[in-house]
């Protein structure tokens, strides 16, 4: 567990400099903002076309893990939508909590530390993660606040989704990555190398740009955001585990990265959902701080178990 913690620990420390950095105002919140466009649409971009581009979509598709992860996290986030509403939140409200207790950091966080810490192997799965937390439950949470919001489904709230789906760039990146490697064209070496200097950016950049955003959130509504937490950082990865354990009998490696993936904390795009449809940003908020920082010692418990 030590040996484990210790190579998770330079991560966290980066994301340690990146909250310093906010706090003390040298990183200010708009300089965070173009440093995570910058992750976003151009450093973690080109690491998943990368790695989407030397990988075989047959190979790595695995329906039998993709079934395992969906069922734990619907279940963990029925749970957590009960729970909301059984305080007598409105199902927006419900709908943006369910986010906290089953989004992790999958983008930012998990694919660089996960396929470091876990090999390259992790790579396939990982992103099978992320691409069902951002096709389905991604969507779920905007289909939720919307359509009670107007009372109804319609055209509109599809029409809003599959837009938002498309403009996602981690989406089209992989999507495109995996339509390159179907064509069987190797990566020219002058293009992977580019993809290769620019998505090495990727890492270091997301961890700083995860702490120095932390600078900003908020610790509000502490109670409710200890229990989102927790939803998060234990049950989620304790329902995977049993899941893919017991109830799917996932291959145990895959499993593993499964397990460590459910563990990571809250994702920052729950808190811009929020934000941007205006639905307790500051629970998010205090959601995303207090993961964030337990994490440090849960994941490192969580990798050193399943490795």
């Amino acid at each position: 567990m030590l040996e484990i913690f210790l190579k998770t620990l330079p991560f966290f420390a980066i994301i340690g400099v990146g909250y310093w950095a906010g706090r003390v105002k040298f990183f200010t919140p708009e300089a965070t903002g173009y440093l995570t466009k910058f992750v976003f649409y151009f450093a973690l971009s080109a690491m998943l076309f990368r790695f989407s581009a030397n990988l075989s979509l047959v190979e790595i598709l695995d329906w039998t893990y993709i079934a395992a992860y969906f069922w734990a996290t619907a279940l963990v986030y029925l749970i957590v939508t009960s729970v909301a509403l059984l305080r007598w939140r409105s199902v927006e409200e419900a709908a943006i909590e369910a986010q906290c207790g089953v989004i992790g950091n999958v983008g930012f966080l998990g694919v660089p530390m996960l396929v470091l810490l876990m090999g390259e192997n992790a790579i396939g799965p990982v992103m099978l993660i992320l691409a069902v937390d951002l096709i389905f439950f991604g969507s779920l949470v905007v289909i939720l606040i919307t359509g009670s919001r107007d009372g109804r489904m319609s055209l509109g709230i599809l029409k809003t989704v599959g837009t938002g789906l498309i403009k996602n760039p981690m989406i089209v990146s992989i999507v495109l990555g995996f339509a390159w490697s179907a064509s069987a064209m190797p990566i020219p070496v002058p293009l992977n190398e580019f993809l290769s200097i620019l998505g090495g950016a990727a890492t270091p950049g997301a961890l700083f740009a995860i702490g120095a955003s932390l600078a900003t959130k908020s610790a509000e509504r502490m109670e409710v955001a200890t229990w989102l937490s927790f939803s998060k950082l234990v049950l989620h990865p304790a329902a995977v585990a049993v899941s893919a354990l017991w109830l799917f009998a996932v291959d145990p490696y895959s499993a593993s990265v499964m397990i460590a993936a459910a563990a990571l904390p809250v994702a920052g795009n729950v808190y811009m959902i929020a934000q941007h449809y205006g639905v307790a940003p500051t629970r998010v908020s205090a959601s995303i701080l207090i993961s964030t920082a337990v994490s440090i010692l849960t994941v490192s418990l969580i990798i050193g178990w399943v490795s």
